[in-house]
Protein backbone atom coordinates (compact mmCIF):
# COMPACT_ATOMS: atom_id res chain seq x y z
CA UNK A 1 0.00 0.00 0.00
CA UNK A 2 2.91 2.37 0.72
CA UNK A 3 4.42 1.64 -2.71
CA UNK A 4 1.10 2.17 -4.49
CA UNK A 5 -0.12 5.21 -2.62
CA UNK A 6 3.15 7.08 -2.15
CA UNK A 7 5.27 6.10 -5.16
CA UNK A 8 3.36 4.83 -8.19
CA UNK A 9 -0.02 6.52 -7.74
CA UNK A 10 0.62 9.56 -5.60
CA UNK A 11 -1.93 12.35 -5.52
CA UNK A 12 -2.41 15.58 -3.55
CA UNK A 13 -4.08 13.96 -0.54
CA UNK A 14 -0.87 13.90 1.49
CA UNK A 15 -0.43 10.65 3.42
CA UNK A 16 -3.86 9.17 2.68
CA UNK A 17 -4.34 6.09 0.48
CA UNK A 18 -7.56 5.34 -1.40
CA UNK A 19 -9.53 2.35 -0.15
CA UNK A 20 -10.13 1.14 -3.72
CA UNK A 21 -6.73 -0.59 -3.63
CA UNK A 22 -7.78 -3.12 -0.99
CA UNK A 23 -9.35 -5.71 -3.37
CA UNK A 24 -6.20 -5.67 -5.50
CA UNK A 25 -3.74 -6.27 -2.66
CA UNK A 26 -5.85 -8.66 -0.59
CA UNK A 27 -4.58 -11.63 -2.63
CA UNK A 28 -0.85 -11.32 -3.11
CA UNK A 29 -0.74 -14.27 -5.50
CA UNK A 30 -2.83 -12.29 -8.00
CA UNK A 31 -0.87 -9.03 -7.92
CA UNK A 32 1.43 -10.24 -10.70
CA UNK A 33 -1.53 -10.59 -13.07
CA UNK A 34 -2.19 -6.84 -13.22
CA UNK A 35 -0.44 -4.41 -15.55
CA UNK A 36 0.87 -2.04 -12.90
CA UNK A 37 3.24 -0.29 -15.30
CA UNK A 38 0.54 0.73 -17.76
CA UNK A 39 -1.67 1.96 -14.89
CA UNK A 40 1.18 4.05 -13.48
CA UNK A 41 1.79 5.60 -16.91
CA UNK A 42 -1.91 6.42 -17.26
CA UNK A 43 -1.81 8.22 -13.90
CA UNK A 44 1.37 10.10 -14.85
CA UNK A 45 -0.07 11.16 -18.23
CA UNK A 46 -3.25 12.42 -16.57
CA UNK A 47 -1.36 14.63 -14.14
CA UNK A 48 0.89 15.94 -16.90
CA UNK A 49 -2.26 16.93 -18.79
CA UNK A 50 -3.59 18.70 -15.71
CA UNK A 51 -0.40 20.62 -15.02
CA UNK A 52 -0.47 21.95 -18.59
CA UNK A 53 -3.29 24.20 -17.36
CA UNK A 54 -1.67 27.49 -16.34
CA UNK A 55 -3.88 27.63 -13.23
CA UNK A 56 -2.41 24.36 -11.90
CA UNK A 57 0.84 24.85 -9.98
CA UNK A 58 1.48 21.39 -8.48
CA UNK A 59 2.30 18.10 -10.20
CA UNK A 60 1.60 14.68 -8.68
CA UNK A 61 1.82 11.11 -9.97
CA UNK A 62 4.90 8.83 -10.18
CA UNK A 63 7.31 11.73 -10.58
CA UNK A 64 10.38 9.58 -9.93
CA UNK A 65 9.61 7.74 -13.16
CA UNK A 66 9.43 11.06 -15.00
CA UNK A 67 12.69 12.25 -13.45
CA UNK A 68 14.53 9.04 -14.34
CA UNK A 69 13.17 9.21 -17.90
CA UNK A 70 14.61 12.72 -18.21
CA UNK A 71 18.01 11.67 -16.84
CA UNK A 72 18.19 8.75 -19.27
CA UNK A 73 17.10 10.65 -22.37
CA UNK A 74 18.85 14.00 -21.83
CA UNK A 75 22.53 13.43 -20.96
CA UNK A 76 23.13 17.12 -20.30
CA UNK A 77 20.58 17.03 -17.47
CA UNK A 78 22.06 14.05 -15.65
CA UNK A 79 23.63 14.39 -12.19
CA UNK A 80 27.37 13.82 -12.09
CA UNK A 81 28.85 10.75 -10.47
CA UNK A 82 26.10 8.23 -11.22
CA UNK A 83 27.63 6.03 -13.91
CA UNK A 84 27.27 2.59 -12.31
CA UNK A 85 24.48 0.52 -13.84
CA UNK A 86 22.46 -1.74 -11.54
CA UNK A 87 19.00 -3.21 -11.29
CA UNK A 88 16.67 -1.50 -11.00
CA UNK A 89 18.03 0.99 -13.50
CA UNK A 90 16.54 4.00 -11.76
CA UNK A 91 18.46 3.23 -8.56
CA UNK A 92 21.62 4.85 -9.90
CA UNK A 93 20.04 8.26 -9.25
CA UNK A 94 18.28 7.38 -6.01
CA UNK A 95 20.70 9.47 -3.95
CA UNK A 96 20.40 12.60 -6.06
CA UNK A 97 19.26 15.47 -3.83
CA UNK A 98 20.56 18.89 -4.94
CA UNK A 99 20.69 21.75 -2.42
CA UNK A 100 17.59 23.91 -2.32
CA UNK A 101 19.67 27.05 -2.84
CA UNK A 102 20.48 25.91 -6.38
CA UNK A 103 16.85 25.60 -7.45
CA UNK A 104 16.38 29.05 -9.03
CA UNK A 105 19.56 29.22 -11.14
CA UNK A 106 19.23 25.55 -12.12
CA UNK A 107 15.69 25.98 -13.48
CA UNK A 108 16.74 29.02 -15.52
CA UNK A 109 19.76 27.16 -16.90
CA UNK A 110 17.68 24.11 -17.91
CA UNK A 111 15.03 26.25 -19.58
CA UNK A 112 17.75 27.83 -21.69
CA UNK A 113 19.19 24.41 -22.55
CA UNK A 114 15.76 23.15 -23.61
CA UNK A 115 15.31 26.19 -25.86
CA UNK A 116 18.63 25.40 -27.54
CA UNK A 117 18.13 21.64 -27.71
CA UNK A 118 19.05 19.97 -31.01
CA UNK A 119 17.38 16.81 -32.32
CA UNK A 120 20.56 14.76 -31.86
CA UNK A 121 20.97 15.75 -28.20
CA UNK A 122 18.18 13.38 -27.19
CA UNK A 123 18.96 9.67 -26.66
CA UNK A 124 16.22 7.67 -28.34
CA UNK A 125 17.24 4.16 -27.25
CA UNK A 126 19.19 4.38 -23.97
CA UNK A 127 18.35 0.82 -22.92
CA UNK A 128 19.96 -0.81 -25.96
CA UNK A 129 23.57 -0.31 -24.82
CA UNK A 130 25.45 -3.47 -23.68
CA UNK A 131 26.08 -1.99 -20.22
CA UNK A 132 22.36 -1.67 -19.63
CA UNK A 133 21.36 -5.00 -21.16
CA UNK A 134 23.72 -6.79 -18.77
CA UNK A 135 21.74 -5.67 -15.74
CA UNK A 136 18.16 -5.56 -17.07
CA UNK A 137 15.94 -8.22 -15.52
CA UNK A 138 15.38 -10.94 -18.19
CA UNK A 139 11.61 -10.90 -17.68
CA UNK A 140 11.42 -7.29 -18.86
CA UNK A 141 12.65 -8.37 -22.31
CA UNK A 142 10.19 -11.22 -22.78
CA UNK A 143 8.07 -10.95 -25.98
CA UNK A 144 4.83 -10.60 -24.01
CA UNK A 145 6.13 -7.42 -22.39
CA UNK A 146 7.82 -6.04 -25.48
CA UNK A 147 4.57 -6.47 -27.41
CA UNK A 148 2.83 -4.19 -24.93
CA UNK A 149 5.47 -1.49 -25.45
CA UNK A 150 4.65 -1.51 -29.19
CA UNK A 151 0.88 -1.62 -28.89
CA UNK A 152 -1.25 1.39 -29.83
CA UNK A 153 -3.86 0.98 -27.13
CA UNK A 154 -5.38 2.59 -24.06
CA UNK A 155 -3.80 2.73 -20.59
CA UNK A 156 -6.35 2.36 -17.81
CA UNK A 157 -6.19 3.29 -14.14
CA UNK A 158 -9.70 2.99 -12.71
CA UNK A 159 -11.59 5.89 -14.34
CA UNK A 160 -8.42 7.37 -15.84
CA UNK A 161 -8.01 6.37 -19.49
CA UNK A 162 -5.07 7.65 -21.53
CA UNK A 163 -3.99 6.93 -25.10
CA UNK A 164 -0.74 5.03 -25.70
CA UNK A 165 -0.03 6.30 -29.21
CA UNK A 166 3.50 5.03 -29.77
CA UNK A 167 3.18 5.42 -33.52
CA UNK A 168 4.16 9.05 -32.89
CA UNK A 169 7.37 8.18 -30.97
CA UNK A 170 8.82 5.21 -32.87
CA UNK A 171 12.47 6.27 -32.30
CA UNK A 172 12.05 5.48 -28.60
CA UNK A 173 11.60 1.85 -29.65
CA UNK A 174 14.38 1.78 -32.24
CA UNK A 175 12.44 2.76 -35.36
CA UNK A 176 12.51 5.74 -37.72
CA UNK A 177 9.68 8.22 -37.18
CA UNK A 178 7.65 8.78 -40.37
CA UNK A 179 5.09 11.49 -41.02
CA UNK A 180 2.74 11.09 -38.01
CA UNK A 181 -0.92 10.22 -38.08
CA UNK A 182 -3.24 12.73 -36.38
CA UNK A 183 -3.43 12.30 -32.62
CA UNK A 184 -6.64 10.82 -31.27
CA UNK A 185 -8.88 13.37 -29.56
CA UNK A 186 -9.68 11.99 -26.09
CA UNK A 187 -10.75 15.24 -24.41
CA UNK A 188 -13.96 13.48 -23.36
CA UNK A 189 -11.97 10.85 -21.45
CA UNK A 190 -9.63 13.39 -19.84
CA UNK A 191 -12.64 15.03 -18.21
CA UNK A 192 -13.50 11.81 -16.34
CA UNK A 193 -11.98 11.09 -12.92
CA UNK A 194 -14.42 8.67 -11.29
CA UNK A 195 -15.53 11.03 -8.55
CA UNK A 196 -18.98 10.40 -7.15
CA UNK A 197 -18.64 6.62 -7.34
CA UNK A 198 -16.09 4.21 -8.75
CA UNK A 199 -18.47 1.58 -10.12
CA UNK A 200 -19.75 3.25 -13.25
CA UNK A 201 -16.73 3.60 -15.52
CA UNK A 202 -16.22 -0.06 -16.64
CA UNK A 203 -19.76 -0.02 -18.02
CA UNK A 204 -20.19 3.54 -19.27
CA UNK A 205 -16.76 3.47 -20.95
CA UNK A 206 -16.79 -0.18 -21.98
CA UNK A 207 -16.05 0.67 -25.62
CA UNK A 208 -12.74 2.22 -24.60
CA UNK A 209 -11.84 -0.70 -22.36
CA UNK A 210 -12.07 -2.98 -25.39
CA UNK A 211 -8.97 -1.28 -26.82
CA UNK A 212 -7.00 -2.73 -23.93
CA UNK A 213 -8.66 -6.15 -24.21
CA UNK A 214 -7.60 -6.37 -27.88
CA UNK A 215 -4.18 -4.71 -27.50
CA UNK A 216 -2.49 -7.71 -29.15
CA UNK A 217 -4.21 -6.74 -32.43
CA UNK A 218 -2.63 -3.26 -32.47
CA UNK A 219 1.06 -4.13 -31.99
CA UNK A 220 3.13 -2.12 -34.49
CA UNK A 221 5.60 -3.82 -36.79
CA UNK A 222 8.64 -1.77 -37.82
CA UNK A 223 12.35 -2.19 -38.49
CA UNK A 224 14.76 -1.55 -35.64
CA UNK A 225 17.73 0.46 -36.92
CA UNK A 226 21.14 1.34 -35.50
CA UNK A 227 20.49 5.10 -35.36
CA UNK A 228 16.79 5.67 -34.69
CA UNK A 229 15.36 9.14 -34.96
CA UNK A 230 13.01 11.32 -36.98
CA UNK A 231 12.98 10.91 -40.73
CA UNK A 232 13.63 13.87 -43.01
CA UNK A 233 9.95 13.78 -43.94
CA UNK A 234 9.04 14.13 -40.27
CA UNK A 235 11.50 17.00 -39.72
CA UNK A 236 10.07 18.84 -42.74
CA UNK A 237 6.57 18.41 -41.32
CA UNK A 238 7.74 19.55 -37.86
CA UNK A 239 9.44 22.69 -39.17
Amino acid sequence: MMLLGMQLFTDKSGNRIHIRWLPYVARLEEMGTYSWGSAALAWLYRYMCRVANRHVVKLAGPLQLLQFWIFWRFPQFRPEGYETFSWSLASRWSGYNPPGSEKGPRVQMWRLRIDRLQDREFIWMPYSSPDVLQVVHPEALEPRHMALWRSVTLLIYFAVIEWHQIDRVLPQFGGVQPYPNPALNIDFLISKDGRGGDRWFPYQLQKWHLYWDFRADTVLRFDVVANPGPSQQFLDWWR
